[in-house]
């Protein structure tokens, strides 16, 4: 599972723009399913069957996208605007190096010199509108060889493991859900399952809500990335989960109050098979299971995460035996629901 999240982490796919992503996760599980559809959004639909049929139809989903930036204007000088998308922390992005449209073309993001920021001006978040992206060229003619309004951008792609068995990428949020999907659909499953890898995500769940509509699934599992803020200063109360503490089962997020039912089952599953987990402690965040919980007739749903720093960033950190487990505490849960 590491190496195919580290792959899958190295692969540029920012909201509206997953197709890279999808053509390697296609060629990956086309071997082992049983009926694949790509709808007009661009999310993925995998069918497998399993040992058994479900009397109730079980959809698991991960989102594909990740955060990004797209163009919005190019000036006479060959400096590039942008805009976001998705939450992006604008703190943490000043000096990045980004990799735009199909080609990568390479950029960093600027800002004005420091010479010419006043007092009040260092003490504040930059404006978006502040920043710019240089890749460069010297004219607006220059770049529009290589850049076009409405290509979107990614930050840098490197990946590395450090310390005693974490892992920096971009993207960890939720290429880590994606590798688990795929780690499961390689394997023999308890039950019939339908797998959906959506786009849009990070831009207000978009391929979800189409997902659930296609799919009219009665259980669905969501698998995600989830802000740890385990940092510095940051009091216990407020820390929300914490690398090292294990996989996250939440009762609760900003879009969705998760199944009891399912939570109880997922969390004396668990329990009795050593599997170490954690919830949160500040209700934070949201995932593709807002809308996925709110379709049709409503959708008995359950989230399982994995912790992670900086989410959102260039520089996303998790702990590789957090979300090692995630797979197994799936298939654990499938089991039971086949009984």
């Amino acid at each position: 599972m590491l190496d195919t999240l580290k792959t899958l982490c190295y692969l540029s796919g920012a909201s509206g723009s997953e197709d890279e992503v999808r053509d390697y996760i296609l060629e990956r599980v086309m071997p082992y399913s049983d009926g694949i559809t790509t709808d007009s959004m661009g999310n993925l639909i995998v069918h497998k069957k399993g040992k058994k049929p479900n009397s109730s139809k079980i959809l698991i989903c991960a989102h594909m996208d990740e955060v990004g930036i797209i163009i919005t204007g190019i000036d006479d000088d060959g400096y590039l605007h942008f805009d976001f998308l998705g939450s992006v922390d604008r703190r943490v992005v000043i000096g990045k190096q980004i990799y735009i449209g199909k080609d990568r073309v390479r950029g960093v993001i600027g800002i004005k010199a420091y010479h010419h920021v006043s007092k009040d001006a260092e003490k504040s978040v930059p404006k978006r509108d502040e920043l710019y992206i240089d890749i460069g060229a010297r004219s607006k003619e220059e770049v529009k060889e290589l850049v076009s309004l409405g290509d979107a951008g990614v930050f840098d792609d490197s990946v590395m493991e450090f310390g005693e068995g974490y892992l920096k990428a971009k993207a960890i949020d939720d290429r880590v859900g994606c590798a688990a999907m795929i780690k499961l659909l390689e394997s023999e499953l308890p039950c019939d399952c339908t797998f959906a890898f959506t786009v849009q995500e990070e831009v207000g769940t978009r391929g979800a809500k189409i997902v659930s509509a296609r799919v009219n699934p009665d259980i669905a599992i969501v698998l995600e990335g989830t802000t740890a803020a385990d940092l510095p200063e940051v009091p216990e109360g407020k820390r929300i989960c914490a690398l090292g503490d294990g996989i996250v089962i939440p009762f609760m997020d900003k879009g969705t109050v998760y199944s009891r039912g399912l939570y109880k089952m997922v969390t004396e599953l668990a329990d009795a098979n050593g599997i170490k987990w954690q919830t949160k402690t500040m209700i934070a965040g949201g995932t593709d299971a807002s809308a996925i919980q709110r379709s049709g007739n409503g959708v008995d749903t359950i989230a399982i995460s994995a912790p992670m720093r900086n989410i959102h960033s260039p520089s996303c950190i998790a702990k590789i035996s957090d979300f090692e487990s995630m797979p197994r505490l799936v298939r654990l849960l499938l089991e039971t629901l086949s009984e």
